[in-house]
């Protein structure tokens, strides 16, 4: 069995070194291809392999045409937006994500984003504290778990909604539940957003959502752009002049926000949520051993497609 790491932007040395111990300590063959240029290289690279693990690198139907044997796709992470899903379906390819691994390294960098928020972008004028001020986190998923865990020790006032969490589940945690997403914007001056992109939740953070945020808000969002109205937010903000957004995912329309907004728009340069030592390192091994399992014992538990 052959396994490739396929990776335009590279795993960390420690990281490839750990992917390399699982995989040929089950008798694998390991391949790299790291800082690819074209994706021709891409689809000559997994001809001949079993097993694929990425990034943020896009695998489309053509990739599965090209790899004839391929069985499992592990994105080494927990989005997989850039995976053709339906098209690993059509090849028989299981598809799966390694949720959790990053999930403290993109809560520390909401709190971190909500810090830069209230201290005014560090521009030496008096800013407020988080202690005792109402977050609300949107998904309570495994980054909004640890947004939970961190901003309790900044003494924050804890609330959440997620469709699919049951209530009991956020209140053991000492977390508060919502019962929808009206409530969560209406009742917290700061929304930490976590949903993922669906038919669902795309461009719902609108207008009317977010007009229902008490005065001096915040938007922290390190989820996905695709989930926020963009054009409305820019009506908001012209409204809202106590309103601040701060992102880890560039907007399509950044340079208008940026020119219209500049002292209560920030967005980092490009996505880092993810983007620590530790995360580099657990999500990549994670995904190695996901593939050792299914390989040698059909262990699905993180699939993500259907069939």
């Amino acid at each position: 069995m052959k396994v490739l790491v396929a990776t335009e932007k590279p795993f960390a040395a420690i990281a490839v070194n750990g992917i390399r111990e699982v995989v040929e300590s089950a008798g694998f063959e390991l391949a790299l291809l790291e800082k690819y240029t074209g994706k021709e290289q891409l689809l000559e690279a997994v001809k001949d392999v079993d097993a694929l693990i990425i990034r943020s690198d896009k695998i489309d139907r053509e990739v599965f045409d090209a790899a004839g044997q391929l069985k499992i796709v592990v994105r080494a992470g927990a989005g997989y937006d850039n995976v053709d899903l339906e098209a690993a379906t059509a090849h028989n390819v299981c598809v799966m994500n390694t949720p959790g691994q990053n999930a403290n390294a993109v809560a520390e960098l909401a709190l971190g984003l909500m810090v830069y928020a209230v201290r005014n972008f560090f521009n030496g004028t008096s800013g407020i504290e988080l202690k005792d001020k109402k977050l609300g986190i949107h998904a309570y998923g495994n980054v909004g778990r640890n947004v939970a865990r961190i901003a309790k020790g900044f003494g924050m006032d804890i609330y959440a909604y997620d469709a699919f969490c049951p209530a009991a589940v956020i209140e053991k945690e000492g977390v508060k539940a919502l019962h929808s997403a009206e409530e969560l914007y209406e009742t917290c001056q700061f929304i930490s957003l976590h949903i993922p992109a669906t038919a669902e939740t795309k461009n719902s953070i609108n207008y009317s959502l977010l007009s229902k945020m008490p005065k001096g808000a915040a938007l922290i969002n390190t989820a996905r752009k695709e989930v926020i109205d963009e054009a409305e937010l820019v009506k908001f903000m012209e409204e809202r002049t106590d309103f601040k957004y701060l992102t880890d995912i560039t907007p399509g329309n950044h340079a208008e926000l940026t020119g219209k907004f500049a002292n209560r728009y920030f967005s980092t340069p490009k996505k880092t949520g993810a983007q620590t030592a530790e995360a580099n390192i657990n999500a990549g091994i994670a995904a190695a051993n996901q593939i050792v399992k299914f390989l040698k014992d059909g262990d699905r538990t993180f699939q993500v497609n259907i069939f």
